[in-house]
């Protein structure tokens, strides 16, 4: 019951609380009883857990409906604070990076990526005096939540806040993330027999540009079984982001809905919970994704949905998938680095470690997102 009503054990629960505790402890006041950091705290969690109105949170808590969103407010920035240096940190050396990449070829047999790409509207309710800098063009008031996470379904890099309305192609060009490769990518000699340079790269799905830094699947119908490959191993490591992005959403049933509150709460909102799922992913991973709870796949690499998607795509959910990012134009640079990844994948050594990827590609005749 208690995991139920705020996403974490009560052992997670003091842990938490002697990390954020200090940073939202109040002085003590003569005039009247001071509000404790454990019930702020745990105010907080319940605010994000369920999604419910702040009135409620004030009915619930027995407290004046102006001192909720104080409270939110204090807390996300805390948690923030506490958790973004150790929980949320992005690489920085070639070591760090190399560490994500070892995960992936581990875990989804993908070398050399360094994490996997994607990006969601975050809906909000009609901010005021906003005009239409928040309204997307899929008609509702939203802010961007662009995010890289690593083979175990935690966020390395978030970027929050773009307007809704924001052109798609600038929301990856403008990021930090974005701008920090287009300075120039590393890539390394690789060990495996038939490649000669295999780069390091980020992985997405179709809607970003094809670049030597970020590897895309191969659009269209129709594509001839070396491509089908490929699009099947990308897919298959791909899905850390879709999963990460569920897991979010499935237990902070704060993005369920259109958040309502002021952009610069809803920022330090996801903020929060971004935080939080990397913490609990870290410290209490088997009471925060049981088993079953993630996408899984069987011996012949058939996919088994995971419970993140009953409880996820219930009702009409607050995260929602941004548009094209770029078109389908791209360098030739960016077409030989793809054609790396498909001759290395194409290959004994690469097909050593799917060894069932002929099979799936030619029963399937398309891959599953």
């Amino acid at each position: 019951m208690f995991f139920r009503f705020t996403r974490m054990s009560p052992e997670g629960f003091q842990h938490l609380l002697g990390l954020v505790g200090p940073l939202i402890t109040k002085k003590t006041c003569r005039s009247r009883e001071v509000i404790t950091p454990q019930e702020r705290l745990m105010v907080t969690l319940r605010y994000l857990a369920e999604g419910e109105a702040q009135q409620s949170q004030a009915f619930n808590f027995r407290m004046v409906k102006t001192t909720v969103p104080n409270i939110v407010r204090e807390t996300c920035e805390a948690i923030w604070t506490a958790f973004n240096p150790t929980y949320l940190k992005t690489p920085k050396s070639s070591e760090e990076w190399k560490k994500i990449a070892d995960g992936f070829e581990e875990e989804w047999d993908f070398p050399h990526s360094l994490g996997s790409i994607d990006g969601k509207h975050i809906m909000i309710e009609f901010p005021k005096k906003a005009g239409s800098a928040y309204y997307n063009y899929k008609n509702f008031h939203s802010i961007v939540l662009l995010a890289l996470c690593d083979a175990n379904y935690c966020f390395t890099f978030v970027d929050i806040g773009d307007y809704g309305s924001t052109n798609d192609a600038s929301v990856l060009s403008n990021s930090a993330l974005g701008q920090a490769f287009d300075k120039g990518p590393e890539t390394c000699p690789c060990n495996y027999k038939n490649v000669d340079n295999l780069p390091f790269a980020l992985i997405g799905d179709d809607i970003f540009p094809q670049k030597s830094w970020l590897m895309k699947p191969f659009p269209g119908k129709g594509l001839a079984e070396h491509q089908r490959v490929y699009n099947y191993r990308l897919s298959r490591a791909r899905r850390t982001i879709g999963n990460a992005f569920g897991i979010l959403s499935a237990k902070w049933r704060i993005f369920r809905k259109p958040i309502k509150a002021n952009f610069h709460l809803v920022d330090k909102i996801t903020k929060a919970t971004v935080c939080l799922h990397n913490y609990l992913r870290l410290t209490d991973n088997a009471t925060y994704t049981p088993a079953g709870f993630i996408d899984s796949e069987d011996s012949t690499g058939n996919i088994l949905p995971g419970d993140w998607r009953n409880i996820a795509t219930d009702g009409n959910g607050g995260l929602n998938e941004i548009g094209r990012i770029g078109d389908n134009r791209y360098s030739i640079e960016a077409s030989d680095a793809r054609d790396v990844f498909k001759k290395y994948f194409n290959s004994a050594d690469g097909e050593a470690d799917c060894p069932w990827q002929l099979q799936y590609v030619r029963s399937c005749g398309t891959v599953q997102n």
